[in-house]
């Protein structure tokens, strides 16, 4: 069987988090740690790569991409569009915790 080439951009956020770097992408619920930027950048491309394999060898590619978002336009799989990564104040009210005796 001949093999296909299947290209598209997906949303990836890098993070810092203390002295490690995570990357997330919500189009395909994946993350994953590195010690440095190159490194997770490297690490998200390989996991990501284990992923479309091992769902295009389970064929069921389209079922987890559609579960996950994505959408069918001209026989082409699209992910979700991310239209806002922005930073939010909450501000939360509690009753503290009371000793117990």
């Amino acid at each position: 069987m001949p093999r296909q080439r299947i290209q598209f951009n997906l949303p990836v956020s890098i993070l810092k988090e203390g002295k490690v770097f995570v990357a997330y992408s919500p189009a395909i619920d994946i993350s994953t740690v590195g010690e440095t930027f190159e490194e997770v950048q490297q690490r998200f491309e390989e996991a990501a790569n284990i992923f479309f394999e091992e769902t295009i060898e389970h064929q069921t590619f389209e079922e987890a991409l559609l579960e996950l978002g994505w959408q069918k336009e001209n026989k082409r799989l699209v992910p979700p569009i991310v239209i806002s990564n922005q930073t939010k104040l909450f501000s939360l009210s509690h009753d503290a915790p009371t000793p117990h005796a």
